[in-house]
């Protein structure tokens, strides 16, 4: 590895480190669950690092690695059984159980991961049609989990405009979909 690449992989991992943290640990149960996926995102960046040249945007690729890795660990994971839910020891005591990890299902059946993944797909054909703006306040709100106050300090703007700018984004998002569940309701 060049002097470069080791100065590029630093510079990475300073500037997304705390932002890519926060996405992952607001996905996973437990604080070193999140290091380690941490972790191996970093090494799959030091692995790629003679690819530069081939990944785009390096923050994006980040993301989707830790992504890719948040999947691999629930897939991994065994199921607690609803009745020991809120009384199995937890790992991290800041993590609380929320109704949304309680009804998780990882063990879906390969129709309903397929419609998870239209779905998402389509979201994401929505989010490409969206003001740039309006776009990137969405994408880092809702995928990379930055606050308002945290986007705020790295685009320059306020957090009213921000806000603002999410509103239109979900308002143009919800209109986007309901027309496209419309066609396929009928079809």
């Amino acid at each position: 590895m060049s002097k470069a690449q080791e100065l590029v992989i630093s510079q990475t991992v300073v500037k997304e480190q705390k932002r890519l943290f926060n996405f992952i640990r607001k996905r996973v149960s437990s604080q070193l669950d999140a290091e380690d996926i941490l972790q191996d995102v970093f090494f799959q960046l030091a692995r790629v690092s003679g690819e530069f040249n081939n990944i785009e945007k390096i923050s994006a690729w980040l993301f989707q690695v830790a992504r890719n890795k948040i999947t691999d660990l629930y897939r991994k994971k065994k199921s607690i059984p609803f009745s020991q839910i809120g009384t199995a020891e937890q790992e991290d005591s800041e993590f609380s159980n929320s109704f949304e990890s309680s009804i998780l299902d990882f063990k879906a059946l390969p129709d309903e991961l397929l419609e998870r993944e239209n779905l998402a797909e389509l979201i994401k054909n929505c989010l490409k049609e969206l003001p740039e703006d309006q776009r990137k306040v969405f994408e880092m709100h809702e995928y990379e989990g930055l606050s308002f106050k945290e986007i705020s300090a790295e685009l320059g703007e306020s957090v009213n405009t921000l806000i603002s700018r999410k509103r239109y984004a979900v308002v143009q998002l919800r209109k986007k979909l309901i027309h496209e569940y419309e066609q396929l309701k009928s079809a």
